[in-house]
């Protein structure tokens, strides 16, 4: 059968681990003035950006802007510090910001590793496979966007596709299409026939990736996207992407400096197109092989930017957006399993609130893999547990399960340990903790072969949540008509 009961997003009760003392993070702030008003940040081909720019007070020297001392600053003060994404079904909205931690999945891959083991380039189909997972598991609290990219539908419409396996196949909040100004536009006018006009107007039923083409330019595609979602009163993430040492400076205090810099401009743009919209500050930062050029995860200094990042983030009062299960390895093994681990340890400790990438990441993003979405949720489900902390109620406590045992007894028996013994530990979905012979029983399986067989079963399992038929009937016509007017385009 399928998963158990699904759980709301994440309410931090762990403290945030803080890698930059106040002195720094004021060096890092300094600096990140400093790139604003000497070095600029280009916006790329889009005049009405500039002219926005202009008439805010910015200093334009062609397509390079140059930001006055604290203007990108001033403008971020009307941004939310906390939003709720809603959902179709009220009970899976997520709160973010805050003490809130949610996690979505992988975003972005073109191929897929199949459950027959083999690496293909990704279909539709396997993209509506995740998010009938990602829908199942009780550990993910969003649907994500672009779960993989299905190379078998038209570029120009793809998105369509994507958009109503979301609205349709799952109940829990997704992310729009920014691949052009045109399909955040249907994304808008699809969340409109779900939610209803009036609702999308005044809540956020979306949020999406606008991604700086760093270093230090935004083009006119994701700047296009931003404005038709700031416009609407939806979220945009504005999200540095940063290979170290090739988009960035090699230290980690110089792409901090660098990613608080694009952030600023990027989330203030938002701001200037719409005050008050939700906006994240983003980043998606990773270190990189000198002798090969391919980027490396789960080492310590995308960990440490992330802990340096997740703090100038709060001083901004900006929701933050980082992290995942991310790894370099080409299939789920332990080079997969530790990157991942490392990465997510850091994630959930530096207090991101929105995570994407949270399950299903392989090969540095490249495959969306469904044994490690799989061993991913598992993941997930832990790191729920541990930011819980510690329970200080009075079963918490259990005196009186101590009192009752007393010395040179056990608790295998007592009261409180038959009270609380089903819930006392999170059970792994697919760790196997019986003896060898039983292992060797059972077929000697690796942990990927139990996640196969997991993900095999819940997709067997799988049952669509209810959506009124005429809402349904709305969005599957405006997907027809909108693939009908125009030719396929492979580009």
């Amino acid at each position: 059968g399928g998963p158990g009961g699904q759980l709301t997003y994440i309410r931090r009760q762990a403290p945030n681990y803080e890698v930059l003392s106040e002195e720094g993070l004021a060096l890092i702030e300094a600096n990140a003035d400093t790139v604003l008003e000497e070095v600029g940040i280009e916006f790329r081909d889009d005049p009405e950006a500039l002219a926005l720019w202009k008439e805010a007070g910015a200093d334009l020297r062609g397509q390079r802007v140059h930001f006055p001392k604290g203007l990108p600053r001033t403008l971020l003060k009307t941004a939310p510090s906390v939003f709720t994404q809603h959902a179709r079904n009220p009970a899976r909205s997520v709160q973010i910001g805050g003490d809130a931690t949610v996690f979505a999945p992988v975003y972005g891959p073109p191929f897929v590793r199949d459950l027959d083991g083999n690496r293909r380039y990704a279909r539709l189909e396997d993209f509506r496979n995740f998010v009938k997972l990602a829908y199942m598991a009780p550990s993910m609290h969003h649907s994500g966007g672009t779960v993989c990219e299905p190379v078998d539908v038209p570029v120009n419409k793809r998105h369509l596709d994507m958009l109503l396996a979301h609205m349709t196949l799952s109940d829990k909040p997704f992310m729009g299409s920014v691949t052009a100004p045109e399909r955040a536009e249907d994304t808008v006018a699809m969340a409109r026939l779900l939610f209803g006009e009036d609702f999308v107007d005044r809540n956020a039923v979306t949020v999406s990736l606008i991604n700086a083409n760093s270093p230090m330019v935004f083009d006119d595609t994701m700047l296009g996207a931003a404005k038709v979602y700031a416009r609407a009163n939806q979220a945009c993430i504005v999200a540095p992407f940063i290979l170290a040492g090739a988009m960035s400076p090699v230290t980690v205090a110089g792409a901090l400096t660098q990613v608080l810099a694009e952030v600023l401009a990027g989330a203030a743009f938002v701001q200037l197109v719409r005050p008050g919209a939700p906006v994240l500050f983003g980043t998606f930062a990773s270190s990189m092989s000198m002798q090969s050029g391919a980027p490396t995860m789960g080492t310590p200094e995308p960990s440490l930017v992330a802990y340096g990042a997740a703090q100038l983030s709060r001083r901004l009062g900006l929701p933050f957006r980082t992290g995942g299960s991310l790894c370099a390895a080409k299939i789920p093994d332990a080079q997969a399993a530790y990157e991942s681990a490392n990465t997510l340890n850091a994630t959930l400790l530096c207090g991101a609130n929105f995570v994407l990438h949270a399950a299903g990441w392989l090969e540095g993003g490249l495959s969306a893999c469904y044994e490690k979405f799989i061993m991913d949720v598992d993941q997930l489900g832990m790191a729920q547990k541990f930011a819980a902390g510690v329970d200080l109620s009075e079963n918490g406590l259990a005196l009186d399960a101590i009192r009752e045992v007393g010395p040179g007894s056990h608790y295998l028996g007592c009261a409180h340990t038959q009270a609380n013994f089903q819930t006392a530990f999170y059970r792994s979905l697919v760790a196997d903790n019986n003896s060898f012979e039983q292992w060797q029983a059972e077929g000697e399986k690796t942990a990927a072969q139990r996640a196969n067989q997991i993900a095999r079963r819940w997709l067997e399992s799988y049952e669509p949540p209810p959506l009124d038929p005429g809402i349904a009937e709305s969005l599957t016509d405006f997907v027809a008509r909108k693939k009908a007017s125009m030719p396929d385009a492979f580009t």
